[in-house]
Parts: structure tokens; sequence; C-alpha cells
């Protein structure tokens, strides 16, 4: 029968609503549908013009002895110290030999270089041959791991689902890759292009995750009101609040490298996606409460469905709230920490542009998923309140 949990996503004979419903529901997927498919088409990049900016030959390495002393220039009786690194190049031009690298001792509580650490080295050319600098820890393996455990977890507990759940984000991720990002370097507009990306990702990765039925349809439906709503929301208080777009310095570095990209629109892009992913489990938790709710009160009315899913929806939410609140306040936390090293008034900090926009990301992405609770709970409990079943037939369909 599939997860009691999902029991309503899996199509069967309780989410059966009338032809004219049904007809109604899937005229509107299909209009969206359409509309995000004629946006694919027209905001869809053509070839990105190259900025002209390389990041520089880079080789792989491992450090396989460390010494410390006086740093290059000074001696000991100065106080500066660095650690002279014997690294063995494992890739690049000079692949098998070995470089030496100084790295700065520093008092803070920054992790440094130790032994048998991978490391990634950038490569400058010079007459007496190439120098070699630390640029970063080759961090590939214990990502891939991670990705694998998350992979594994997944579809343990998921099994055929997880595994549409899986594929609904890769093709999320290639669409981010192969659309969004282009269509953005290209100078789109940027609000356009994630509505239609979201649009395009919510219908894939719902889908899959859930089936194709009058379940997941309104969950979809559900989902990309709400999203609106928080676009729309994010568009107007970014707006009032004079936020430029500017206070994200990696805005700055793509204007430096001849990228032409309106900084406000960035910041609601960035909005309306971030939304997308809880936005989307708001609306399928509520509408397999309100399928749930359906399989025990067959006989219940719209106001009693929609009632009881809401209790339901009322605590989802609460700790969904705090769960974005602090995301957000996780991320900017050395920011905040900052400002408060600066001793600087609450109500200061709170409206300089780099806070406030986090303050308006997480303000208007919970106001979209208050809103997202009841769309799905009332589109919901109209499907099933109409239908009416005697116990004695749903326990035979059982």
């Amino acid at each position: 029968m599939g997860a009691h949990g999902h029991h309503g996503q899996n199509g069967d004979g309780d989410w059966m609503p009338s032809a004219k419903i049904t007809r109604g529901l899937w005229a509107a997927v299909a209009i969206w549908a359409a509309l995000a498919l004629v946006g694919l088409i027209t905001l869809w990049p053509g070839a990105v013009t190259d900025s002209g900016y390389t990041a520089g030959e880079t080789a792989e390495g491992y450090v396989e002895r460390i010494d410390v002393g006086p740093c290059t220039g000074t001696v000991e009786s100065d106080g500066m110290s660095c650690r002279l690194l014997t690294v063995v190049l494992t890739s690049g031009p000079d692949a098998g030999s070995r470089t030496q690298i100084e790295h700065f001792v520093s008092e803070t509580k920054v992790r440094a270089p130790q032994v048998e650490d991978e490391l990634i080295l950038t490569i400058t050319p010079t007459e007496a041959g190439n120098v070699y600098q630390f640029a970063d820890y080759q961090r590939s393996g214990a990502m891939l791991l991670l990705v694998a455990l998350f992979a594994v977890a997944v579809l343990l507990l998921g099994r055929w689902r997880g595994l549409g759940a899986l594929a609904g984000l890769a093709i999320s991720i290639v669409v981010l890759l192969a659309f969004v990002l282009p269509a953005l370097l290209e100078g789109t507009d940027p609000v356009l292009v994630a509505l239609v990306g979201a649009s395009a990702i919510a219908f894939v990765s719902l889908y899959l995750a859930h089936g194709v039925g009058p379940a997941t349809n309104v969950a979809l439906l559900s989902t990309l009101a709400a999203l609106t709503i928080t676009g729309l929301l994010a568009w107007l208080f970014v707006g009032l609040c004079n936020i430029t777009g500017l206070a994200d310095e990696n805005a700055g570095f793509l204007t430096a490298l001849g990228v032409t990209v309106d900084p406000r629109g960035l910041l609601l892009a960035g909005v309306v996606l971030g939304s997308l992913g809880v936005l989307d489990d708001v609306t399928v938790t509520q509408v397999s409460a309100v399928g749930e709710l359906h399989r025990s009160m067959p006989d219940a009315t719209f106001a009693e469905l929609y009632r009881s899913a809401l209790v339901i929806g009322r605590d989802h939410v609460s700790s969904t709230v705090n769960t974005l609140f602090l995301a957000y306040a996780g991320a900017a936390l050395p920011l905040l920490l900052l400002f408060t090293t600066a001793s600087q008034p609450l109500a200061t900090t709170a409206t300089s542009e780099i806070v406030a926009v986090e303050i308006v990301r997480a303000l208007v992405g919970s106001i979209g998923i208050v809103a997202s609770v009841p769309l799905a709970t009332g589109l919901a409990a109209v499907l099933l309140a109409p239908r009416r079943k005697h116990p004695v037939e749903n326990d035979s369909q059982d």
C-alpha cells in the first residue's frame, strides 16, 4: 500500500473526486504548465558571453611534512612564525615532485593544514619555474561520501518514492544549471527567471516524488499559488525598504567581471527559489493530512475536514517558520557577531541593509508558508468533502 504518511499521495481510491472537479484540477495544472513551458522557451538563454576571466591553473597535492620557523624576510625576534609545508604534487605540470609553501601562523582558531591533508594549489608560472600557493583544501572525497550517505538514507526510508525524490532533485539541479543561471547571466529579468524555473522544478519534483494524481495536483497548485504570493511580497518590500542588493559582495564581483545583473532582481530571485523547498513540504503535508482525516472520517463535511487539518497545519507552520528564521540567522551568524562586537544599537543593526535583507527574506518566506497552509487545506477539503462513502465500502476497498 505504501507509506502511511503519504497514503493520500498514492493516487488510490481515497483520492477520487468528482469528474467535474478532476477536470478543473487538470485544467488549472495544464494552464500553469503551458505558461511555464512558454516561459522556458521564451527566456531560454542563448550562448552566454564569456567574461574573459579565468581562475587560473591549479594543482593538487598532499602535505608530507610541516616545519615551523620565522617567516621569509624575518628573524625569530620579530615574532612572525610561519609553517613551511612540504607538499607532494599529485597533479598538474609538476606531478610527482615536491614543493614548499609558506603558511602564516595565525592566533585565530582557523584550522591550519596538517600532515596528510590534501590541498588545492594555485600555479603561478615564472622564469625560474612554477610557484605554488595554498588555495583551499581538497574536500571532494568527503563531500561525495556525504552525498552517498544522503542518497542511501533517502532510499532506505522512501524506497521507490525516495528514488523519485532523488530524481526530482537531480532534475532541479539541471534546471538551475541549464536554465536559471545562464538566463541570469544573460541579463534576463531575474524574477521571471526564478518564477519560471521554480514552476518547472515544482512540476518535476512533486510528480516524481508523489506520483501523478489529484492529491499531487492540489499540492502543486497550492505551492505555486503560495510561491506567487511570496514573490509579490518580496518585490513589494524590497522596494519599500529601499534595498539595493549591493550589500552582497558577490554582486559586486559579478559587476567587476563585466557581468551586467540587477542586484535587486537577484535578491528577489533568491527569495523565490529559496522558498520553494519549504513550501512544497508544507503543502504535501497538509494534503496528506486532509487525505488521512478523510479516510478516518469519510462522511466529514468541508468545514470538519478543514478545521481538523488546520490544527495540524498550525503546528507545522509554527515549527517551520522558526526553522526558516534560524536557518537565515545561522547563515548570517558571523555578520551578527560583527555587529554585536561593534556595540551598535539593535535597531541600527536590524535596519542596516546587510541584515535587513535576511530579515525580509525570513519574514516574506514565512508569510508564504503561512499562506500555503489554508490554500492547500482548503483545496484538498473541497475535493474530498463532496464525496460520500459508507464505512462498509471503505473496508471493502482497503
